[in-house]
């Protein structure tokens, strides 16, 4: 999949009824994945994007890192859940996610805690992203965090179990101080959205 253009992102979001975040101060940020149309597991072959208006020149900032929205093939095969590992529905979710702590070791966008996302359940352990699969409200634990901390991850592997996961550390890094200057503007509270490659 093809880096996708902020005006093909703002255009789906708009067709779709979804809120476009567009304060003059700045750094009111749109966090938006889009999922790939392509259903192997364990490839970084999906764009998390943030797009914010510039709040000194009025224009639009806009920044796309290669990451995955779906479970690595590990989790796949090997299901934590009894109904199946999830895989995040693309919507967009309102006030979902906070900065704390993922898994109680660094600072990510984490899921707000006593939510929960619609997932699809994935249990046919067949290694592929099956997005057919009965949709359940349990979702809970949907993280935007990196994988590997020191250098470019290949595989998703193990890092994902439901996460949209970056893969290179350097551009979650730009990512978090992103949403850290928003969380002291605006306060800790993120909206996001996940697209799919057709809604582009």
């Amino acid at each position: 999949m093809k880096r996708p253009l902020r005006s093909a992102i703002h255009a789906a979001l708009k067709r779709k009824g979804y809120r476009l975040f567009e304060n003059a101060r700045g750094f009111d940020l749109n966090i938006v994945g889009v999922r790939s149309r392509e259903r192997r597991a364990d490839h970084y072959d999906d764009w998390m994007t943030v797009s914010w208006r510039d709040g000194l020149i009025g224009d639009w900032a806009f920044h796309a890192w290669p990451c995955t929205t779906d479970p690595g093939l590990y989790h796949l095969q090997n299901p934590q859940n009894v109904r199946g590992t999830a895989i995040l529905q693309a919507g967009q979710y309102r006030g979902s996610h906070t900065i704390r702590k993922h898994n109680g070791r660094y600072d990510a966008v984490c899921q707000k805690r006593g939510t929960v996302l619609p997932v699809h359940r994935d249990r046919n352990e067949d290694g592929s992203i099956d997005l057919d699969a009965p949709l359940h409200e349990d979702g809970t634990g949907i993280n935007i965090h990196r994988a590997h901390a020191f250098m470019t991850s290949r595989k998703v592997g193990k890092w994902s179990a439901g996460c949209q996961v970056f893969a290179d550390p350097t551009d979650f890094t730009v990512f978090m101080t992103l949403a850290r200057r928003a969380r002291d503007m605006y306060g800790n509270s993120f909206t996001y959205t996940l697209l799919d490659e057709a809604d582009l």
